[in-house]
């Protein structure tokens, strides 16, 4: 099958699972929050969670209402994540393939006033932030998280946010998301969507419709055009 190549104004991306992999922490948090929960099943949750904000998780696994204790439990679960994450010989938050090389070619431009790219996550600043120093990536200046929307994926919010922030129209965005519910979210704004099979099943992601699906950023390439645009080549098996 041949290349496919979009041309765009900027990059919206997911984080965790598109461009780095913190299931040991996550799998390290359930397990702690078992221990507060007990009746929480493990591997149900694990199962169907991610890409959901963390106040979503807890309100619909753990049954917290209140809104403070809610957002101190998320606090505590995203906290517990960096912490989990290299407990017990587990290898931390990683850099996904392709990432680095994705990532070094538009690490310029990533401020303000005309980004190239931004990260859309449903994660919490406090985490965000964090994960992104334990892989050693860069945090761009647009970095839209949990906090900053009052709907998250699968709601289109969080990246039409994104390309605001970035003083672009959606339409003129690619999203990258690994998760069905991410996929739905950046369509339901008006961007291309590329689906990534790092954490769920192929059949799962299709059922999203995502514009392309295929293994990890590996697949990906990314030039800056003199015209200021990007030029982005998909390479599909």
């Amino acid at each position: 099958m041949s290349d496919s190549v979009f041309s765009v104004d900027a990059i919206l991306f997911d984080m965790d699972g598109t461009l780095v992999d913190s299931t040991a922490g996550v799998v390290g948090a359930w397990e702690t929050f078992k221990e507060s929960y007990p009746d929480i099943d493990v591997s149900e949750i694990l199962s169907s969670s991610h890409g959901v904000r963390t106040v979503d998780n807890l309100r619909k696994h753990c049954r917290i209402e209140d809104p403070d204790l809610l957002e101190k439990e998320a606090q505590r679960f995203e906290e517990a994540i960096v912490t989990s994450s290299t407990k017990n010989g587990r290898r931390g938050i990683v850099k996904l393939p392709g990432t680095e090389v994705i990532i070094d070619e538009i690490k310029p431009y990533l401020s303000l006033p005309s980004p190239k790219w931004a990260i859309c996550t449903s994660a919490t600043r406090l985490y965000a932030t964090a994960a992104l120093k334990s892989a050693k990536l860069p945090q761009p200046e647009v970095l839209v998280v949990a906090e900053d929307v009052k709907q998250g994926k699968p709601y289109p919010d969080p990246y039409l946010l994104g390309a605001r922030k970035c003083g672009v129209d959606p339409a003129k965005c690619i999203v990258f998301e690994d998760a069905p519910l991410g996929v739905q979210s950046g369509r339901a704004a008006g961007c291309k969507t590329i689906g990534l099979l790092t954490t769920h099943t192929r059949e799962q992601m299709e059922a999203a419709k995502p514009d392309i699906l295929v293994k990890d950023l590996s697949s990906i390439s990314v030039k800056v055009k003199e015209s200021g645009g990007l030029e982005i080549t998909v390479s599909t098996d």
